[in-house]
């Protein structure tokens, strides 16, 4: 997404309000909508990443999340899918749904849509934006959070960090195909 990629912009109630250049609502720090998709293997394992240097949120902090801005007019389902599958190569899966949350610190603020997949495939990193990544069990994950040498963005540990447990061989949450339908819901 460029900077000049036109994004909408939520009220405190998560309802679109507008749109505005990605540049101003990241100088501004505008409230906006993001994904977040924590990708694990069927062993349960989390893939972990460190972001480029070059990103214009967080940049070189490490995330168990791929996600990023919902593009004006996007349906979140559909952002999610086209998040995880250009960061990563994700394609095919079904993601499902944590929920929705609130966001907001001094570099940015927006309404989380938050998905869990799993996914046992090859990665396809996407070099502008994912430096490295490898997956680590929900033990190492945890271990590595409470590792001050392991700095990661605080959006992710905020928003998907306390879902870890209820993830541990849970398959919980209402999914959706690939492209944003709605597969099933619990």
């Amino acid at each position: 997404m460029s900077a000049d990629e036109i994004v909408d912009l939520y009220d405190e109630h998560g309802r679109v309000i507008g749109t505005a250049p990605r540049s101003r609502v990241r100088a501004e720090n505008l409230r906006h909508g993001g994904t977040g998709v924590i990708v694990r293997d069927s062993a349960g394992r989390v893939f972990v990443h460190r972001r480029t240097v070059t990103k214009d949120v967080y940049p070189g902090l490490y995330d168990f999340c791929a996600g990023g801005v919902l593009q004006a007019g996007e349906h979140p389902d559909v952002a999610a899918a086209r998040e995880v599958e250009e960061e990563l190569g994700v394609s095919g899966v079904l993601l499902r749904r944590l929920g929705v949350a609130e966001y907001a610190d001094a570099h940015t603020t927006y309404v989380a849509f938050l998905y869990d997949a799993t996914y046992d495939g090859p990665l396809d990193l996407q070099p502008e934006e994912v430096e490295s990544g490898e997956w680590l069990t929900l033990d190492e994950l945890r271990a590595r959070l409470s590792d001050p040498a392991w700095e990661f963005v605080p959006d992710s540990v905020a928003l998907v960090g306390p879902h870890l447990d209820s993830l541990a061989g849970a398959d919980g949450g209402s999914a959706t195909e690939p492209g944003g339908r709605a597969a099933r819901s619990h």
